[in-house]
């Protein structure tokens, strides 16, 4: 499968550490977090994606406020200065360790935070930043890597 993810929600996903609009929300965000932590494809789209999903629900959900559309306009074109390519609707991303760790490190330094101003969870996301990203739920996927024969794995 693949998930959706408008443009900011590229930025959301570095520093989300299971905090959100509602219980709803962050069981569908923490799903959503394990599946690309898995390596999972991302498909980017114009609009609602998978993480508002249980916004959508509500009375006069933000996800399609002017401020959220051009909150998604800052973040392609931070993003795909840093990552060398397109980021815009239909464009399918398979990020790995080495990507995740460039947009975490970029988006500590504050180079791809265009998109943040205004933000209600900006000052969250800076102090999660600040912090390493400790206790963020999109890990970064590592490469699996074979025992040598002969040597047990570790704690054993």
């Amino acid at each position: 499968m693949t998930i959706r993810l408008r443009p900011h929600h590229l930025l959301c996903m570095l520093t989300y550490i299971g905090k959100g609009y509602s219980p709803d929300f962050t069981r569908n965000y923490d799903a959503i977090a394990a599946r690309i932590g898995a390596g999972e494809a991302l498909e980017v789209v114009d609009g609602p994606d998978d993480i508002c999903q249980p916004l959508l629900a509500t009375p006069n959900p933000h996800c399609y406020n002017d401020s959220v559309v051009e909150r998604d306009r800052q973040a392609a074109a931070d993003v795909a200065t840093l990552l060398g390519r397109t980021i815009g609707a239909g464009v399918t991303l398979l990020l790995d360790t080495t990507e995740i760790t460039r947009l975490r490190t970029q988006f500590a330094t504050g180079s791809i935070r265009t998109a943040c101003a205004g933000c209600e969870w900006k000052s969250l996301c800076d102090g999660i930043a600040a912090g390493g990203f400790r206790d963020v739920r999109v890990a970064s996927r590592e490469p699996h890597r074979e025992q040598p024969l002969g040597n047990p794995p570790p704690g054993l």
